[in-house]
């Protein structure tokens, strides 16, 4: 059965879908005022990574990854860019989906956009205000009064007070608390506003996701996952607001993965150590770099280098490698055989995928000393399954490759090299791998011949 390490439960339990045979999951998506970068790049990847395993263990998936569209640092880059709020986020989805495409990344089920789901929002903060767990305040602005809920603070594990002295809470006079947080902001000039009972204005940001995933997965769903940068406030908030609304459990699972890293460091833009995505794919093929981030346990910390990501490229490289020259028979996964069940025992252990993958690496093995055409397909189907190894061996080995030589040059030099060896020109032959190898080609003499990768 398929554990999930489940956030607000602080351990691994068995994954038990509200309805048979059934999963929802709602994931935290992008913020759409500038390029992806590594930080989003790893939530794409291992959410896409959960849905196909999901689907792959046979669950009708629905799955929702949604779009901000609104908030304030959208109005500000687009008042500086002097652009329409519509033009900056269309230019920065359009770039989301090119990323994401370039990664292996599936669309979601649905990717509702925050400005298209403003009534569904109007009428939950409505069913908070009849409650009364949310109130206007004098400013206009319309908050969520935190000390009415019992349950906040279960997901991060905290009283309010422990909360309270642990996180910098914004300063507002209009709060009746610190902790409370917006729901409604009130219209200012110049900026973008809709209708309310409460006046005209703008959504919070928290109350986006609780609104969105209610409108596409019910009330109360199976899985919500997100960066561990936003298990507190955000989905901390999102408790609050869903299961004060409609007075029910408001997820099952919390999934949450790791931060990423850069040398050992935290990722920022203070510290000039900040990457997009499309700078690290300027220097790196997209499937090397989604190897790099499955590579890692989705919860642990993801540490970015060029160092790790040459080591992910000649892993890949070995396992493309294997696929070489062999026509791979493709076939149904028999979940019994032994390698696909190894791999099944790994990925229901809460998506393990390191140890996944080094079940790759055994059937990369055994292929090159094969050549197996049934061993090669396993090999390409349970990379499938992490959505690996799909292209032409060929095209991916000539996209790695460190080396200025054509991939029929570095052929024809093995067939001279292979013509020396025979004829005893040993001289020759060692000229040969020695060129080679200044040019980023390490040669792997196998029984059934030379075969290359590079270094």
């Amino acid at each position: 059965m398929l554990k999930i390490y489940n956030s607000i439960a602080r351990e691994k339990q068995d994954f038990r879908p509200i309805t048979p045979g059934k999963a929802r999951m709602y994931v935290c998506g992008m913020t759409v005022y500038d390029y992806c970068h590594l930080g989003h790049a790893r939530v794409m990847v291992v959410f896409d990574m959960v849905a196909r395993w999901l689907r792959a263990s046979g669950y009708d998936l629905n799955y929702v990854r949604n779009i901000t569209d609104i908030d304030d640092k959208i109005i500000k880059r687009a008042a500086e860019n002097n652009e329409t709020i519509a033009e900056l986020t269309g230019r920065f989805i359009q770039a989301m989906d090119e990323d994401a495409a370039a990664l292996g990344v599936q669309k979601p089920d649905h990717e509702p956009r925050a400005t298209g789901h403003i009534p569904d929002m109007l009428a939950m903060i409505s069913a908070l205000m009849e409650k009364g767990l949310a109130y206007r305040a004098d400013n206009g602005d319309v908050f969520y009064a935190v000390r009415g809920f019992d349950g906040y603070g279960k997901l991060s594990g905290k009283s309010l007070e422990d909360l309270r002295a642990g996180e910098r809470v914004e300063v507002d006079a209009h709060k009746r608390d610190p902790m409370d947080f917006v729901l409604w902001k009130a219209a200012k000039p110049g900026e973008p506003a809709w209708e309310s009972p409460w006046g005209p204005g703008r959504p919070g940001w928290h109350i986006e996701c609780s609104a969105m995933s209610d409108y596409h997965l019910g009330h109360h769903f199976d899985i919500h996952g997100g960066g561990q940068d936003l298990q507190f406030p955000h989905h901390e908030n999102e408790i609050a607001q869903s299961e004060g609304a409609h007075g029910c459990t408001y997820v099952n699972y919390w999934m949450h993965n790791g931060f990423v890293r850069v040398d050992e460091e935290k990722m920022s833009k203070s510290l000039g150590n900040f990457f997009t995505i499309r700078e690290v794919l300027k220097q790196y093929d997209p499937e090397v770099l989604r190897f790099f981030i499955l590579r890692a346990h989705y919860r642990s910390p993801l540490n970015y280098s060029d160092t790790h990501l040459d080591d992910a490229k000649q892993a890949l490289t070995r396992l493309y490698t294997a696929l070489r020259g062999v026509n791979a028979e493709t076939a149904q996964i028999d979940w019994n055989e032994s390698h696909a069940a190894r791999f099944k025992e790994a990925m229901d252990d809460d998506f393990n995928t390191p140890e996944a993958i080094a079940v790759l690496f055994d059937l990369a093995n055994e292929a090159n000393r094969t050549q197996d055409a049934v061993v090669a397909g396993k090999l390409k189907m349970l990379g499938s399954v992490l959505g690996l190894l799909q292209r032409p061996p060929e095209e991916f080995l000539q996209s790695a490759t460190a080396s200025a030589l054509a991939p029929e040059v570095i052929e024809n030099l093995i067939a001279e090299r292979a013509a020396a060896k025979k004829a005893k020109n040993f001289a020759e032959a060692d000229r040969i791998r020695k060129e080679l190898s200044d040019n980023g080609i390490v040669l792997e003499d196998t029984p059934q011949g030379t075969i290359w990768r590079s270094a």
